[in-house]
């Protein structure tokens, strides 16, 4: 496990003449560098041409590195395939769903189900390991790179035949197939796997169980080459951990199934500087990175010194705002926060991405940030082990995503990312941490579990949710879910599946709102908020009937109702409410603390808790451009000033503080 803070970044040295290492190094000590990636993209260096192989490059790189303490996350190059690949098998360029092949000149340009592709990425990783694999200076594998970035799928024969071997496996017959896709519908009923294939260009719309599995497939796919790659390199270096780095909310990658093979979950975050909801998307990302795997560390693998490259308009970040994002990592339970670049490139697709060494080098004032931020993760040591405290979880499964936003639904503008953030934000203002949660995972640590849009549910699911509440949980579920099984299936009946226990009324149909249309909701004390976008036609049932709709044609009917189960209380929202009509379910259901939020204080500030077996450690940071004056418990000692703290802290604009505390309560 990974203790101490890392910071660092993808060191990229071949892309500059030898000279240039020998200054890179000092630099990097003068910035507090202590792990650098090295070998993302470095195949066509190491392999030049077929089983021609140029490693002494590598082994003085990490004879330098090691000799000034900065430790190495060795990467496999396979995320880039070089020329001569493609040009000598063009069978391992991939294909889009119109049966157009990729060419090289880019990156991730290979099939995954390729064997000719799965050789030579085999083969040129059985070679790392054997040239520098036993090198002291390394310190952890990073496998390939963003797997599924820019090609999550591919639609040539080699994944048709690979697609049918795993639907033969899933489903051990061709009728087991016709039923769990509903083939019977436009007469798509299949007589041999041999006649299924991916799920290519098409008329009109494909068939919702096919793209399902399909996403399933693709997903399956990498994992598999992942794990083959992570195979060599164990068998060398057992002792070495794992990584390879997300993207966060990455719709084609199911991160959970992958977070349970890596020894150290890694992410790249490029939050949106001019996005004013951006700390907020940040937060959740490092939510749900740190709940992959709630087992082993974390970390950001890569991140922005200023700007990206690849947005229409590339708004830079503003003095002081790598180090308050970067410390929202930390807060959030990263062992880690590296950026992508260590030095600006000169050349190729992203020399105008930001780095650690701008352009104008030493001279830039982003240099003065990068080394002024390395020192103080320096002096500030490790945690201790302190983790994240989080009494609240989110109910997130990648099967779900993939589902709910197939094609043919009440509304297609209906997405995952919009009902997490609108379920997420009131938590985020209010300073409650969320941990995410798989929909089967155990519940009980949790005092409230968030449910957005379970749309797919599995009976298991269903009633390992029940049972949460029915022991004595707190659930607040919202509008379109329970609705279709893990074949993307109706269950018939007023809506609700395996979850109808949960909801506690009757849903007998959903009403997408026009653009713009708003219903206002009545509560019962006669206070009136509203909702937009969305509404169920519900009747009464068995729950209590906290809100209705009181305008428009469905007036009257249920928009809010709780329901006792067991010890316990779910809370069905029928409509999306606006913040202040989702902050009441909050506020009831025990989700936002009862105590006065030090965010009370002032939008823009954001507290995490993190806490040991002897110690807690309380963040706070104004993202806003205003001084902050913040009321906190006194009696902590606040580690970047190096000062005692009353019950004040002042922040100003971006301002950070860490205030230790000593405390006997576990982590």
């Amino acid at each position: 496990m990974i203790e101490q803070v890392r910071y660092g970044g993808d060191y990229n040295p071949e892309q500059w003449p030898r000279a240039v290492w020998d200054e890179d190094v000092r630099l990097m000590v003068e910035a507090g560098v202590n792990l650098v990636t090295v070998g993302v993209f470095s195949w066509a260096q190491l392999e030049p041409a077929e089983r021609v192989y140029s490693f002494g490059w590598l082994h003085e790189l990490l004879d330098l590195l090691g000799q000034a303490g900065i430790g190495v996350d060795l990467a496999t190059p396979t995320a880039s395939p070089p020329p001569w690949l493609s040009v000598r098998y063009p069978e391992a360029l991939p294909v889009d769903a119109r049966g157009a092949r990729y060419s090289h000149g880019s990156r991730q340009h290979f099939c995954v189900c390729s064997a000719t592709y799965r050789t030579r990425a085999r083969r040129i990783v059985e070679r790392l390991v054997s040239e520098v694999g036993e090198h002291q200076a390394i310190e952890m594998w990073h496998i390939h790179n963003e797997y599924g970035c820019h090609v999550p799928y591919c639609y040539c024969d080699n994944h048709a035949q690979a697609f049918r071997a795993w639907l033969q496996r899933r489903y051990g017959s061709v009728e087991a197939l016709n039923e769990a896709w509903g083939t019977a519908f436009w007469s798509q009923r299949y007589g041999d796997f041999a006649e299924v294939l991916p799920p290519r260009l098409t008329p009109t719309f494909l068939n919702p169980g096919h793209e399902l599995d399909y996403a399933r497939f693709s997903n399956d796919a990498f994992l598999e080459e992942f794990l083959e790659e992570r195979r060599v390199l164990r068998s060398a270096r057992p002792d070495l951990p794992v990584t390879t780095n997300f993207m966060g909310f990455y719709k084609p990658l199911d991160y959970f199934a992958w977070a349970s093979e890596l020894d150290v979950v890694s992410t790249d975050n490029y939050s949106d500087p001019a996005d004013p909801d951006g700390t907020m998307l940040s937060a959740m990302h490092y939510d749900l990175v740190r709940s992959l795997n709630k087992n082993v560390p974390w970390m950001v693998m890569e991140q922005t010194t200023s700007r990206v490259n690849w947005r229409r308009h590339n708004s830079a970040k503003v003095p002081g705002q790598m180090r308050a994002l970067s410390y929202q990592a930390v807060a959030r339970g990263a062992t880690g926060v590296l950026f992508f670049q260590w030095r600006a490139s000169r050349a190729g697709a992203e020399k105008y991405h930001s780095a650690m060494l701008p352009h104008s080098g030493v001279a830039s004032p982003v240099w003065a940030e990068v080394t002024g931020l390395g020192g103080e993760l320096a002096r500030l040591g490790t945690f201790d082990g302190a983790g994240v405290e989080a009494r609240v979880a989110m109910v997130f499964s990648w099967a779900n995503w993939w589902a709910l936003e197939a094609p043919a639904k009440p509304a297609n503008d209906l997405t995952m990312a919009d009902q997490l953030s609108w379920m997420y934000r009131p938590l985020y203002e209010a300073g409650a941490t969320v941990d995410f949660c798989r929909p089967d995972e155990p519940l009980g640590r949790y005092e409230v579990v968030v449910v957005p849009s379970l749309y797919l549910v599995t009976a298991k699911e269903g009633a390992n949710l029940v049972s949460y509440v029915e022991r004595g949980g707190t659930a607040v579920v919202s509008f379109w879910s329970g609705i279709v099984d893990e074949r993307d299936v109706v269950h018939l009946g007023p809506y609700g599946g395996p979850l109808r226990p949960l909801i506690g009324c009757e849903v007998l149909d959903v009403a997408p709102l026009p653009d713009g249309e708003e219903l206002e909701v009545e509560w019962e004390d006669g206070t009136r908020t509203a909702a937009g976008f969305w509404t169920d036609v519900a009747d009464e049932g068995d729950g209590h009937v906290l809100a209705r709709i009181a305008s428009g044609p469905w007036a009257g009917r249920p928009a809010v109702v709780e329901a006792r189960r067991g010890e316990g209380r779910a809370y069905y929202v029928a409509a999306r409410l606006d913040p202040a009509g989702l902050e009441r379910v909050y506020g009831r259901s025990g989700a936002v603390p009862a105590e006065p939020s030090v965010l009370r204080s002032g939008p823009g500030v954001e507290r995490v808790m993190r806490a040991s077996a002897g110690q807690s450690y309380e963040f706070l940071i104004n993202h806003s451009a205003e001084e902050r004056v913040l009321e906190i418990a006194p009696g902590g000692f606040e580690l970047l000033g190096g000062t005692q703290i009353g019950g004040r802290v002042t922040l100003p604009p971006l301002g950070v503080a860490i205030v230790r505390r000593e405390d006997d309560r576990g982590a």
